[in-house]
């Protein structure tokens, strides 16, 4: 069985870049483009990782849908957050690392940079 994959950006060119990335993975791919739809997602799919802009239009950002599933028991136990953001002061990492992400990656991040992440990730039990 293929593992799930959520990859959420507002941006459709960063989803887009995102996706190819992923592609020579063996992952089922989702997408959404608001924190409200990655929430919604992250509940119904319970993707193995997703893959989590911070800044994104909408009732709730990146952090705040982090704590949502770091703050379910099978979310919290089953899947990985890596916040993809801009934002890379240390306030913004502290701020990440409170909301429970598994990893923090600052745009523009490398393809390689980004793999080498979710495949360390998703190999933790």
């Amino acid at each position: 069985m293929r593992l799930k994959a959520l990859i959420v950006d507002d941006q459709p060119d960063i989803r887009k870049l995102i996706l190819m990335t992923m592609e020579c993975e063996d992952y089922e791919l989702h997408e959404a483009e608001n924190g409200d739809e990655a929430w919604r997602l992250a509940q119904s799919l319970r993707p193995a990782i997703i893959l989590l802009d911070v800044m994104m239009p909408g009732a709730i950002d990146g952090y705040q849908v982090c704590e949502k599933i770091k703050g379910d028991p099978y979310l919290k136990a089953n899947t990985k957050v890596i916040l993809l953001t801009a934002r890379g002061q240390r306030t913004d990492l502290d701020r990440g690392k409170s909301a429970g992400c598994d990893a923090y990656l600052v745009k523009p991040f490398s393809p390689i940079e980004l793999l080498d992440t979710v495949d360390r990730l998703v190999a933790q039990p």
